[in-house]
């Protein structure tokens, strides 16, 4: 379970869904919050989850877990990474419309704490 967690993030990841800032919230957005982000991952893993059911080779590349190989497929593979940038869509999104997030690796601290 752990690892389909590690490689679900990879693949939020691998579709450019870093949110993070140092600055303190003073007043949140709709959907500028741990929950709104979870919201946002949430439709994004399972989309991503679906692609890459869809596309065996992307998926056999993110499973090595080889950051390097990774990158090295998608720049090889410019379309599949277009398909990829659209499905994060919500999380650049949220992005543009929240001053300071929570970023996925709080979300993803949260949910390790909870698996163990």
């Amino acid at each position: 379970r752990r690892r389909t967690m590690i490689k679900t993030l990879t693949a939020i990841a691998i579709a450019g869904a870093a949110i993070a800032s140092s600055m303190p919230i003073a007043t949140a957005q709709p959907g500028c919050t741990a929950s709104g982000l979870s919201s946002a991952l949430g439709q994004v893993a399972t989309s991503t989850g679906a692609w890459l059911s869809a596309h065996p080779e992307a998926e056999a590349a993110v499973n090595t877990a080889d950051e390097n190989a990774i990158r090295t497929y998608f720049a090889t593979h410019q379309a599949e990474w277009s398909e990829l940038q659209g499905i994060a869509s919500p999380l650049r999104s949220l992005r543009q419309s929240c001053p300071q997030q929570v970023s996925p690796g709080d979300v993803a601290r949260l949910y390790d704490a909870m698996a163990s």
